[in-house]
Order: structure tokens, then sequence, then C-alpha cells
């Protein structure tokens, strides 16, 4: 019964994000909640390329389900510390359903990482045609961020320019500063010196990135996915167990075993 206890007291303990204040390693809720976090933060900075916020909810539900571990962790170490079946059943039970909701969230995963590109493509020419460099909203700021780190320059190249607003109307034949290339410092963005700017255009790479972020989220919830069912399998066993053994019936019904 001992073994079973620390076999089940260590896989709940993967779930718990040092409650005790000592653990030294990143465990499941805190990794869970970082990468929640780091894709809210990462696609508040792309978030003018693409107009379905839907597209953030495998997101939310994975810092949902790294807050919840928090609870599951603690329900399976105080009732496998009680021997409670009542409490093993509720932390299967609980498990079961952060299993499904991971499941969900792998789903969710792969749907809007396959519409990224059409939601980048559907936008993004539409924020270049609104881009202003003298008085930069927070549009063109994007524009720039987005050229300057992903050393990028237009939609396809840096040849659509040509074709925005802003360009027809400073007709000084440039294109904007962000688009030229970091280790040089006289560029001023004229065409006449294609050299001098990013030649890859910057849609690709959005939706490379936008995947890129969303890979994340499947990949942590298809982690802790399999964490949650080594748990249920485990928690299922030494519930079988403590069910066929005489000993713990006894002292569920309070008598004694010679």
């Amino acid at each position: 019964m001992v073994k079973e206890s620390a076999c089940l007291c260590i896989l709940t303990g993967v779930c718990l994000y040092s409650s005790s204040g000592r653990g030294a390693g990143k465990a499941a809720a805190g990794i869970l909640c970082y990468v929640g976090a780091y894709v809210f933060i990462t696609y508040d900075d792309y978030d003018h390329f693409f107009e379905d916020v839907y597209t953030l909810i495998p997101a939310v539900i994975i810092i949902a389900v790294g807050t919840l571990l928090f609870i599951i962790g603690l329900i399976g170490c105080c009732a496998t510390i009680r021997e409670s079946r009542c409490g093993l059943a509720t932390f299967v039970i609980i498990l079961l359903l952060v299993f499904i909701t991971e499941v969900v969230v792998v789903v969710l995963g792969y749907i809007y990482r396959a519409k990224v590109e059409d939601e980048v493509d559907h936008s993004i020419r539409k924020v270049y045609n609104r881009y202003n460099g003298t008085n930069p909203d927070a549009a063109s700021r994007a524009i720039d961020y987005v050229q300057r780190q992903l050393r990028c320059c237009g939609i396809h190249n840096y040849s659509d320019w040509e074709n925005t607003i802003w360009f027809k109307q400073t007709k000084n034949n440039s294109v904007p500063l962000s688009c030229c290339k970091a280790a040089l410092s006289n560029c001023t963005g004229s065409l006449t010196r294609p050299m001098d700017l990013y030649s890859e255009g910057c849609e690709a790479l959005v939706v490379k990135k936008l995947q890129e972020i969303m890979m994340y989220v499947i990949w942590a919830a298809l982690a802790f996915a399999a964490i949650q069912l080594l748990g249920m399998l485990c928690a299922c066993i030494v519930l079988c167990r403590r069910s066929r053994d005489p000993a713990y019936e006894l002292l569920i019904a309070g008598g004694t075993y010679a």
C-alpha cells in the first residue's frame, strides 16, 4: 500500500507547482500558465494581422487548465494521505475532465492554426493601406515592429509598398525605414537602392510565426494530456487494489484485522 501511495503522490506532485515553496523545477501548472501567457503576449504584437479573436481560445483554456492543476494536485495528495476512496474517485473524475479539456485544446489548436493563413491574408493588406509614417498609429507601429522583428518588407516583397496610400502621398520613392537592413546605418529606404532593404515579404513570416506559437499550445496540451492519463491510470490502480484489500475494507468499516 505504501508503494501505491507513493506512485500516486509522485504523479500528483507533477501536477503541483511547488506548492510547498521548495520545488526547484517548473511543474505542469506553471508551464501551462507560462505557455498560455506567452501566447497572449506574442499575439498582442501581431493582433492587427488577424481579426478572429477566437484564435486565442486555446490559450485561454490552457491557462485555466494550468490553474486547475493546482487544485487537482491538492485533491490527489489529500486523498492519498487520508486514504479516501471518495477523494481518489473525485481525483480521477477531475483528471478525466482535464484530459478531455486538453484534447479539446489540441483540436482547437489545429483548427485555428489552419485558419491563421487565411486570417493574415485577409487582414494584412488593410493594415498596410492604413500605414502612416508621419503620425504613426497602433497599426503603423505594428507594421514597423513586424518588419524589424522578422526582417521583412512589404506583404510579399518591398515593391508592395508602391501600392499603398502612404507611398503615393509621400511621393519620395521610398519605403519605411523599418524595411532597412539592421546592419546599415545610412539606409534611407529608397527604392533606388533595393540591396539595402529586406527582400522577403512579411505575410509568409507572420503566418509562420503565428503557427509556431499555436504549435507551442498544441504540444504543451499533448504533453500534459499524457501526464493526466498516467495520473488517471495510477489512481485507478490504487482504487482497484484497495477495494480488494480486506484490511482496507475493515478499516473503512471500523473493524479490526488480525
